[in-house]
């Protein structure tokens, strides 16, 4: 035979709404941490990694910078710039690419990042022109919201 439960007293009543509130406190600062803090840290591991891989392209950009200076043009100041791929262990890889202008092009795939530095010479000297994508995750200096 199969007997109904007895009927909750209040004590028992109040015990099960607070069990059910905390229950409910632990739901929602699962799904805050999920919508709210994870997206954050993502997009601090973006804004990082764009740092990286604007910083990864100094070299080049110096290399580039002396060609342009002694030649007077920017045509061929990127001919032989070879920059080696690197494995940050935060980051993930990072490659650049430079053309035979001196434009420098650099991807991070683990972060969906891309960046592009375009020389420009203006009374002998080399100015920079930094454009990535996305754009949230870029510093002003590359195009980036401030």
């Amino acid at each position: 035979m199969v007997s109904s439960p007895a009927p909750l007293d209040s004590g028992g009543r109040e015990k099960m709404r607070i069990a059910l509130l905390a229950v409910a406190g632990i739901a929602l600062a699962g799904f805050l941490i999920v919508a709210v803090v994870m997206p954050q840290l993502a997009a601090t591991e973006a804004r990082d990694a764009a740092q990286a891989l604007i910083a990864g392209a100094e070299q080049a950009k110096q290399q580039v910078d002396a060609a342009a200076a002694k030649s007077g043009k920017l045509d061929g100041a990127g001919a032989g710039v070879k920059v080696a791929a690197r494995t940050d262990p935060k980051h993930g890889e990072m490659k650049w690419v430079v053309s035979d202008n001196g434009a420098i092009r650099g991807w991070n795939e683990q972060n969906a990042l891309e960046i592009t530095m375009t020389p420009i010479l203006q009374g002998g000297k080399t100015g920079w022109n930094c454009r990535g994508y996305p754009v949230s995750a870029m510093p002003p200096s590359c195009g980036g919201r401030s």
